[in-house]
């Protein structure tokens, strides 16, 4: 009986002095580099629908059959409407399609340069703008040039200083032109971004046709160019923020 509890120690004690051995030589547990820092970039694609308002100018110079310069002026105003468009982005380059509306109310009179007891006087009180977009993003930045077509409604007057006088007439032209501009745009939420942006419409002066009095000088020429700045906001959907390492 006491060899076996002696032989029992003994074992026991073999094992306990093996044990540190067989623990050194172990691998060493290996180091994991901890993962790298993820980046969030700002993505510009997808399809997007936005609010506009801002400040406009239509420049008017007119002139009657013969050519007689009536007198010229801008009317100017404000302008508010709305914006859809999509965008997709290509590396850092962003292209785009988008169709705007807007009402306006650009208005303005001059005393006539010939009759001068009475005024010339026009309103614009609609546009719209169908424009393809080219940019570049610096991540949530975004400078972007844009052109395309507009459509603007436009209306002319004659108009008497004079009570009851008859020297009055009217003619309104819904007029097609070309438009670029451009503007910058910074997204300050993943879905959402403002820009600040200037357009021009190239419509030039045109013939119009007034009734009533002076009708017997038709047609007029008159119009000319307008320009626009406005501050945007967008919400975009469809495309969403992606990360980089």
């Amino acid at each position: 009986m006491n060899k076996l509890l002696i032989g029992a120690i003994g074992a026991l004690a073999i094992g306990l002095s093996a044990a540190p051995a067989a623990a050194a030589d172990l691998a060493a547990r290996p180091y994991t580099k901890a993962p790298p820092m993820v980046a969030a970039i700002y993505d510009w694609s997808g399809f997007y629908i936005g609010a506009n308002g801002g400040w406009g100018s239509a420049h008017d110079h007119r002139s009657n059959a013969a050519g007689v310069d009536l007198g010229s002026y801008d009317a100017t105003g404000g302008v508010a409407g709305g914006q859809l468009g999509y965008r997709w982005q290509s590396g850092n380059w962003v292209f785009g399609l988008e169709a705007q509306g807007n009402w306006a109310d650009l208005s303005s009179r001059t005393p006539n340069a010939v009759f001068t007891t009475n005024q010339i006087a026009s309103k614009t009180d609609a546009f719209g703008l169908f424009t393809g977009q080219v940019g570049y993003a610096w991540d949530s930045a975004l400078l972007y040039a844009k052109g395309g077509a507009a459509v603007v409604d436009q209306r002319f007057d004659f108009i008497s200083n004079t009570t009851g006088a008859a020297f009055s007439s009217s003619g309104t032209d819904t007029r097609w032109g070309a438009t670029i501009g451009g503007g910058v745009e910074v997204g300050f939420a993943p879905n959402w971004s403002v820009a600040f942006e200037y357009d021009h419409i190239f419509l030039d002066r045109h013939d119009v046709n007034f009734t009533g009095n002076p009708a017997a000088g038709n047609p007029y020429r008159t119009g000319g160019d307008v320009d626009l700045v406005t501050a945007r906001i967008n919400y975009r959907w469809g495309g969403p923020a992606i990360a980089r390492y």
